[in-house]
C-alpha cells in the first residue's frame, strides 16, 4: 500500500444488509420479493461500496440466531420475528459474498454485533489504518466508536456518527453506551430495561455517574441537577440493580472474536465461484459490475 493512500476498514453488518434489501425491496407492497432477491441486494450494495473505493472489507453474518446470550437471559431475542425468507438466505448470502471475494465472518456461538466490534478493535489497534467505518445504524455499536477513527456509517442515511455523534444521539459516550441500553432496554434485543428509567433521565443520570456500579443507590446522594422523579428511579435501581447488570453483559459487545488480520480482508477480486452463483440466484448482471471495478 503506498505511502500516502489512507487505509480505511469496512466492517459491515451482513445481518443488516440483508432485512434492508428485504425490505427495500417490498417497500410500498407493489411486489413480492423473489427467493434470491435479498442476497442479490447484498451483493450489489457490497460491490458499490468497492466501487466507491473500499478496499478493506469483512462482512459479519448471524449464521445462527442464537448465540451465548440466550443461555444467559431468557428473554432475549431468539430469531422468531425473523421472516423464513431470510433465515434461509442466511448461508446463500455467506456464500455469495465468500464467491465475490470478501471476507465473512459467520457468527455461531457469538453475534454479528460481536464481529463488528471485534473487527473495529483489531483494525483500531493497527497504526496502518486511518479510519474504521462500521457499516450499521444498530444502537449497540455505539460503544465502539472512538473519536472520529472508529465510527459508525449508516449508508442508508448516508450519515457517519463519530464519538460527538453519539453523544448528541444518547447524552453520554460510548463507554456508556452498555449502561445506558441496560437502563432503557433494547427491543430488537429483547432487553426489557428498568421500569421508569427512560432515555432522558437514563441519559442524565449515566452523564453524571458514567457507570451503573457508580450510581448511589439512594437519591439523596445524587448530584444531577433538574433530574425529576429521582427517588423512584433510585428505588427501582437499588431493588434491581442485578437485573440492571445481566443486561449490561447483554448489550456489552465481545471484542476478542476471531476475525483474522486487517491484511485478511483486503478485496483481491472475485474467486473462481462467482459467476456460477450469479447464474444460480439470477444477478449475472453483477458479473460486469465487478468486471467494471476491477478494471
Amino acid at each position: 500500500m503506498g505511502k500516502n493512500v489512507e487505509m480505511h476498514v469496512h466492517a459491515v453488518d451482513g445481518t443488516y444488509e440483508l432485512f434492508r434489501q428485504h425490505f427495500g425491496a417490498t417497500a410500498g407492497g407493489t411486489r413480492t420479493p423473489g427467493e434470491f432477491d435479498a442476497t442479490t441486494g447484498v451483493l450489489a450494495s457490497t460491490i458499490q461500496l468497492l466501487a466507491d473505493g473500499a478496499t478493506h472489507v469483512g462482512v459479519a453474518s448471524d449464521h445462527s440466531v442464537e448465540s451465548f446470550r440466550n443461555e444467559l437471559f431468557d428473554g432475549y431475542k431468539d430469531g422468531s420475528g425473523m421472516p423464513p425468507e431470510l433465515t434461509v438466505q442466511i448461508p446463500l448470502m455467506e456464500e455469495a459474498l465468500d464467491a465475490l471475494g470478501v471476507t465473512v465472518w459467520p457468527m455461531i456461538e457469538f453475534e454479528a454485533d460481536d464481529a463488528l466490534a471485534s473487527a473495529a478493535s483489531v483494525a483500531a489497534d493497527d497504526a496502518r489504518v486511518e479510519r474504521v467505518l462500521i457499516v450499521t445504524p444498530d444502537k449497540d455499536l455505539g460503544q465502539c466508536v472512538v473519536g472520529d477513527r472508529v465510527v459508525q456509517y449508516d449508508r442508508r442515511k448516508g450519515l457517519f456518527i463519530d464519538e460527538s455523534g453519539v453523544n448528541e444521539k444518547f447524552g453520554v459516550g460510548p463507554a456508556s453506551i452498555a449502561d445506558w441500553l441496560a437502563l432503557v432496554g433494547d427491543t430488537a434485543d429483547g432487553i426489557p430495561g428498568l421500569p421508569g428509567w427512560g432515555a432522558k433521565s437514563t441519559s442524565s443520570v449515566l452523564a453524571r455517574y458514567g457507570r451503573l456500579e457508580d450510581i448511589p443507590d439512594e437519591a439523596g446522594r445524587w448530584d444531577v441537577p433538574g433530574l425529576r422523579g429521582a427517588a423512584k428511579l433510585a428505588n427501582t435501581l437499588s431493588e434491581r440493580r442485578e437485573d440492571a447488570m445481566l443486561y449490561r453483559t447483554l448489550a456489552t459487545l465481545m471484542t476478542d472474536v476471531e476475525v483474522g488480520s486487517v491484511d485478511d480482508w483486503k478485496w483481491n477480486g472475485p474467486t473462481a465461484e462467482f459467476s456460477a452463483i450469479c447464474e444460480r440466484i439470477g444477478a449475472q448482471h453483477l458479473i460486469a459490475r465487478v468486471e467494471r471495478v476491477q478494471s
